[in-house]
């Protein structure tokens, strides 16, 4: 179904497919072994111990992959639609790619550095990835109501600017949460010392997640009018 979608559609739904499938099955698999609570684990929580860690860790860094591709495509098409509009400055277009890549390096760090076996690392991996991914969606919606009504209809700019407000709204208490959580553990039950700060910052984790995910879905339809070609050049001497 994937290579029947015109244009690079193919990319932001593979993206969100692979994405969702990363959290989800990682998710049963940890549940399942009993590596952690049903109720709200941190993402990372599901990826800590053998044998979720070996598939979230592969599948995060295909997602990093993924939306890395996505970011660039999505640069390109705004340099191409601002040659004939001019309705957004190169160096923001090229700022805000290079904000989205850096959430990337931030979920591969998150993939390749366990939550438990360097946390450091990986909570500033974290910080970036969710940071930064914040960040790049809220700047990407302003550029879509720059590029309306041309580009985009506000109902899609609505879109994007409700996600990122919900994300952005979501990732303060997320970290506020988080900081006030005194011990580094994945098996969580409920009454012990931290359990509610675990729950209402691993509850906006998921949010902000999940926030990006449908964030790169409104991508799709814009994807399939843009095709990338390849041209090569033979010069003989």
């Amino acid at each position: 179904m994937l290579c029947c979608m015109p244009g690079v559609a193919f990319v932001p739904a593979l993206l969100v497919s692979w994405s969702s499938a990363a959290f989800i099955i990682s998710y049963a698999i940890a549940v399942l072994a009993g590596h952690v609570e049903p109720l709200v684990p941190y993402i990372s929580d599901t990826g800590t111990k053998p044998p979720e860690s070996g598939v979230f860790g592969f599948m995060i860094n295909i997602s990093a992959l993924l939306a890395a591709i996505t970011m660039y495509i999505r640069y390109l098409l705004i340099e191409k639609q601002n040659e004939t509009s001019h309705f957004v400055r190169s160096s923001c277009n090229m700022f805000t790619l290079c904000i989205g890549l850096m959430g990337c390096t931030g979920m591969g760090i998150v993939a390749t550095f366990q939550e438990l076996a360097v946390p450091s690392v990986h909570d500033i991996g974290a910080l970036v990835a969710f940071g930064s991914g914040v960040v790049y969606i809220t700047l990407q919606s302003i550029i879509s109501y720059k590029s309306c009504p041309r580009w985009n209809t506000y109902f899609v700019c609505h879109i994007r600017m409700a996600i990122s407000v919900i994300s952005c709204i979501a990732f303060i208490p997320m970290i506020v949460f988080a900081s006030k959580i005194s011990m580094t553990k994945i098996d969580w039950t409920p009454g012990e010392k931290d359990y509610t700060y675990h729950i209402m910052s691993a509850i906006c984790e998921w949010m902000v997640a999940f926030g990006f995910i449908f964030f790169f879905l409104t991508y799709i339809r814009d994807f399939q009018g843009f095709s990338l070609r390849i041209s090569t050049e033979i010069h003989e001497d």
